[in-house]
């Protein structure tokens, strides 16, 4: 009783939050971007640390700049997705902005559609505005939120426009429903593998960092049109979304091919705006071992 009540209050807090015009939230956001990297300093050491494996080149300086940016970028986040609490599609046609034909890329033929993401500001906004745009059900795939009051409130939001949500723990069981239906399903594939012995390994950044095989086998096993996607802020609170189809047989590739291609899609999306990718997120916190060699990617040539 107590529980419910205190969801009940702090629901009640965020949607008011929620009410404020964007102007006033970035004003807060401002504050909190301060804080959090000045004085908390939340996670900067793991922010500066990938920053340094991935911008060698790049003097401390020059990083700074990018990680102050980041933490910018990740407090408008935190208040740009309160804000979809009681955000009409009035407010989503405003901050998401694309050109209708990137959808071409998922039309036309009687397959299923298999999106690859990645950690860029703002998701949130992003799955908002391509939900409603979907024609064939739109399934995400997701890692559930340990804290169930925010599992449950993320849940409502991100569902409010048609996505069906997949927790990926449990996504052979939820998945069953959809399998002999088309579908789009969306995959933010830069997770970190929960078994890096079950990885791919790749030089990302220069540094062997284990990737997800789930993506690929799926694609491979069900013969899915495979489209790489890249999202990021035009300016304050106004976001954008590419998509582009990379192989509509992922079986005709050569095994780790197809895993290897996004790594290098999501690598040159990252240096084209280093700002706007999840740095807090740990890329290498799993080390490489020797016995890794076989999974090693590296080996392909894709000339």
């Amino acid at each position: 009783m107590k529980i419910q009540l205190k969801n009940r209050i702090l629901y009640g807090l965020l949607y008011m939050v929620s009410l404020l015009p964007l102007w006033a939230l970035y004003g807060i956001s401002d504050f909190l971007s301060f804080v959090v990297y000045r004085i908390i300093g939340y996670r900067k050491a793991v922010v500066l640390s990938n920053l340094a494996i991935a911008f060698p080149e790049k003097s401390v300086a020059e990083r700074s700049r990018i990680a102050k940016a980041f933490y910018s970028n990740f407090t408008d986040s935190m208040l740009e997705s309160i804000k979809l609490i009681s955000a009409g599609e009035s407010l989503i046609d405003k901050m998401f902005v694309f050109d209708p034909h990137v959808f071409e890329v998922v039309s036309g033929t009687d397959k299923n559609f298999q999106i690859h993401a990645m950690h860029n500001f703002n998701w949130e906004i992003v799955n908002q505005g391509v939900s409603r745009e979907m024609v064939l059900p739109f399934l995400g795939v997701y890692q559930p939120i340990i804290n169930p009051f925010f599992e449950e409130l993320f849940k409502k939001i991100r569902s409010r426009f048609g996505t069906v949500l997949i927790p990926a723990n449990d996504f052979k069981h939820n998945f069953l429903p959809h399998q002999d239906k088309q579908y789009t399903i969306a995959l933010v594939a830069d997770q970190n593998p929960g078994n890096p012995a079950k990885a791919w390994w790749v030089n990302f950044f220069g540094k062997p960092a284990p990737f997800v095989m789930g993506p690929e086998k799926a694609a491979r096993a069900r013969d899915t049109v495979v489209v790489f996607c890249n999202f990021y802020k035009l300016r304050r609170g106004v976001y954008t979304f590419s998509a582009e189809k990379i192989t509509d047989d992922p079986a005709s590739l050569q095994p780790g091919e197809l895993t290897l291609r996004y790594i290098q899609y999501i690598e040159a999306r990252i240096r084209e705006r280093p700002d706007n990718y999840l740095w807090s997120h740990r890329r290498w916190k799993h080390p490489y071992k020797a016995e890794y060699a076989g999974l090693a990617l590296e080996k392909l040539n894709l000339n």
